[in-house]
């Protein structure tokens, strides 16, 4: 394990020294359910990784793409857990407001994957998807380092044999988190 940390931390260093203004940032988010939805009323947020990567970059905007994976957890129903995760690719615009605050609006998609075990009749795993929408706002603490909110509406389809509502269809996430620019 030791290995394998200090090869992870000299493969990010090299990268480092090698990359001029690169353009890739590392993000770690706390994901909070929202909404009165499934996942809002059932499930607590674990935690959520993601990767950026800015393929064009003005002065004052950029354009790339983003990919997201996150895991949430389900303890409500007694002698079953479901485990949700969550892959989002996305493309995504920012803006630079004061040097420090960048703003972000996202679209993409969003899969999300079951898990069920314990006492249950449920099928598993089974997997869901749809459309994802994303706003965020980015502050920079140094010119490396940045604090972040995110807020991701995703609109995924029912299985079949569960209701289409609103209820089972749309989902709402809080993350906040923190990121670092190589």
């Amino acid at each position: 394990m030791k290995n394998s940390l200090f090869l992870l931390t000299i493969l990010i260093f090299s990268l480092h020294s090698f990359s001029q203004d690169s353009k890739i940032n590392l993000e770690v988010n706390y994901p909070i359910p929202l909404g009165d939805n499934f996942i809002g009323k059932f499930y607590d947020g674990i935690a959520d990784i993601g990767i950026d990567y800015k393929f064009f970059t003005k002065s004052a905007f950029s354009v790339g793409a983003s990919l997201n994976g996150g895991v949430l957890i389900n303890n409500s129903f007694q002698d079953v857990t479901t485990i949700a995760y969550t892959l989002q690719p996305r493309l995504f615009g920012e803006l630079v407001v004061f040097d420090k605050i960048h703003p972000s609006l996202g679209i993409g998609y969003t899969i999300l994957g079951f898990n069920v075990s314990g006492d249950s009749n449920l099928e598993t795993p089974s997997t869901e998807g749809g459309l994802n929408l994303n706003l965020g706002i980015a502050y920079d603490i140094t010119k490396k380092i940045f604090a972040q909110v995110q807020y991701d509406f995703s609109s995924i389809s029912a299985p079949d044999g569960i209701p289409d509502t609103s209820f089972n269809t749309q989902i709402q996430l809080l993350k906040i988190g923190v990121g670092y620019r190589f």
